[in-house]
């Protein structure tokens, strides 16, 4: 069935099949038989209809047949999934805004990390260019060895010169005397 709007206003309605003949929708006699019929069906129709949308509302609870109680309860339910979304998108709106904080932190972490990463280059090439000696450049004499306080002159009469501080420490280190050189008899 299609609706057309002419320009009055009116609405006119082109049936499906032509061949059907028009009925009028309102019973041309109140108390016939098809009337009253047709008017059963519609309460029932009605209260089948509340009873599945009681029953979709609540699926847990037994189905109510009061037109009243199913409204009420449809409000009701509506009511509580507006709040449901309305806090949903307050969450999402938190969210959304924890996200931008996190990237704001993240881009400011990759910053640093490019500073300190120019910084520890820049040192690295100071450490190297320090360890580069020049062409001409002498390098001092090593320090010397300084004898510990135990230590006294090797021989008495040799003058009070000690020479201690000349022999490299490895050799004076005697921990390994016995893997090193065998035993004297």
């Amino acid at each position: 069935m299609e609706l057309d709007a002419s320009p009055a206003g009116v609405f006119t309605q082109e049936k499906g099949c032509s061949r059907k003949r028009g009925r009028n929708e309102s019973c041309s006699k109140v108390g016939s038989k098809a009337c009253r019929e047709k008017m059963r069906r519609d309460k029932m129709n009605d209260r089948h209809a509340s009873y599945y949308l009681s029953s979709i509302l609540e699926p847990g609870r037994p189905a109510k047949t009061d037109k009243s109680a199913v409204l009420n309860d449809a409000i009701r339910v509506l009511n509580q999934l507006r709040t449901e979304t309305q806090e949903l998108k307050e969450a999402n709106e938190k969210l959304q805004e924890e996200i931008k904080n996190l990237k704001a932190e993240k881009n400011e972490l990759r910053e640093e990390k490019l500073v300190l990463k120019t910084e520890k280059d820049r040192m690295e090439q100071q450490v190297k260019s320090m360890n580069v000696l020049p062409a001409g450049f002498v390098s001092p004499h090593p320090a010397t060895y300084q004898a510990g306080v135990n230590k006294m002159m090797a021989y008495p009469n040799y003058g009070g010169f000690p020479m201690w501080q000349w022999i490299p420490p490895t050799a004076l280190d005697t921990s390994q005397d016995h893997v090193l050189r065998p035993p004297v008899a």
